[in-house]
């Protein structure tokens, strides 16, 4: 399939930046929607319990901080630098703790944790990736902000590459588990995963171009298809389905046999690929 790209004139300026252009942090705990407080509230006083002195910070990032999040249909997601690197209790704790955020609060469609150290997150290897999604996506709760050691960042191409320039070494992992995916609840959430990371992947692709800031999977599909209008449809079913997936299998298999491998070696072509990781 030959694409045709549009690209934009210089100096365009899109949503997310800041007068200077770099990349604005999303979401804040003003914006956490009545309904999920009690939600956040029981969160940073449980991870204080759990993870004692061995806590350094923890971040809210998704639709909560932004307030765009549905009551009983959206997760909680959280981000918990640690003081020194995680071990296996740690990450068993707050699994637990996730899962009883869950059945306590019916707001809520599950918990979602990273857990990673702070030397981490503050590395070399971590700049232009996780450090920037603590910078920019993440929403301080507790503790010490990282945000203040991190550089500001900007939507051009060595942002795009370290974020997400890792597409094709991934699509191996997800055909095995597209293939063991058997029933329609693992379909389903297989489907939404896909589903967010392609379009993502899609709309940074052309985020230097674009120039510009979004977490919406609507905006970012719209973004993608001034550039690449032959696959605008593909990324744009992608993000609805992002948000009310199918099980289909269908889906699964055009996303690893088609979408995915066109996506990854474009990506490779315009932007390289991600500094590999230990």
């Amino acid at each position: 399939m030959t694409e045709t790209v549009h690209r934009v004139g210089p100096g365009v300026r899109r949503p997310g930046l800041d007068p200077q252009g770099y990349i604005e942090r999303e979401g804040s705990l003003g914006r956490v929607p009545h309904a999920f407080r009690p939600v956040v509230a029981a969160a940073r006083d449980r991870l204080l319990d759990v993870l004692g002195d061995r806590l350094h910070s923890a971040y809210l990032y998704g639709s909560v901080p932004r307030g765009t999040a549905r009551v009983g249909r959206s997760d909680l997601d959280l981000l918990v630098a640690l003081r020194a690197e995680p071990t296996d209790a740690d990450r068993d704790a707050v699994q637990a703790l996730g899962e009883a955020l869950d059945r306590e609060f019916a707001q809520i469609d599950g918990v979602g944790t990273l857990l990673y150290s702070r030397a981490r997150l503050l590395s070399d290897l971590e700049t232009y990736d996780l450090g920037w999604f603590v910078a920019c996506l993440c929403t301080p709760l507790l503790g010490e902000d990282l945000a203040e050691y991190l550089p500001r960042y900007r939507p051009d191409s060595r942002l795009a590459r370290e974020t997400n320039g890792d597409l094709a070494r991934l699509l191996p992992r997800w055909r095995e588990r597209v293939s063991a995916a058997t029933t329609e609840a693992e379909r389903l959430r297989l489907v939404r995963f896909l589903s967010r990371h392609l379009v993502r992947t899609g709309f940074t692709l052309v985020m230097p171009a674009w120039n510009g800031w979004t977490s919406d999977l609507r905006e970012m599909a719209e973004a993608f298809a001034r550039y690449y209008p032959a696959r605008a449809d593909q990324l744009r079913s992608a993000a609805v389905l992002g948000y009310e997936p199918t099980s289909d299998p269908d889906v699964l298999r055009t996303y690893v046999d088609d979408l995915g491998p066109w996506l990854a070696a474009e990506y490779t072509r315009v932007h390289g690929t991600k500094t590999p990781r230990p």
